[in-house]
């Protein structure tokens, strides 16, 4: 075989390996990239993804949130992903789900956030639960501190 075809092998092992894509999180195994708990919680967990391809596990959204304003990388981030509460185990969209903290739906780091695919079931479960609605730049700045 010659050299330019090990080269050009070795060169399109590198890119499909380098997929930028989400991750599944195993739950009960991965932990939280901010607080270390082990992501247990399908209603809560979240993920994001660098343009560079490596997945990062949280266990609660607000985890996730606070680990963004600290390291300031949002920009760096090809995809940013909450559970769906309401669909236990589907990720959302970050930037265009809506946010609902209410005392009386727990997640795993006391916030009482979770996320919803849209603002209309959010507004049903705030309904029945109370609480405030935020928008994902709502709760950044939420978080922020």
């Amino acid at each position: 075989m010659s050299s330019f075809k090990v080269v050009f092998i070795a060169l399109l092992l590198v890119v499909v390996s380098c997929k930028v894509e989400p991750q599944k999180i195993n739950y009960g195994q991965d932990h939280c990239t901010f607080c270390d708990m082990t992501v247990v919680d399908k209603t809560h967990a979240c993920e994001y993804v660098t343009k560079k391809g490596k997945s990062y596990a949280f266990d609660a959204i607000e985890c996730m949130t606070q680990k963004i304003n600290q390291e300031n990388n949002e920009q760096d981030l090809a995809f940013i992903l909450v559970a769906d509460y309401q669909k236990p185990g589907e990720l959302i969209d970050a930037n265009s789900a809506t946010y609902l903290i209410t005392k009386k739906i727990k997640s795993p780091m006391g916030a009482n956030l979770s996320a919803f695919r849209s603002l209309d079931n959010a507004k049903k479960v705030q309904q029945e639960f109370g609480g405030t609605i935020y928008n994902w730049q709502q709760l950044k700045e939420k978080f922020s501190n």
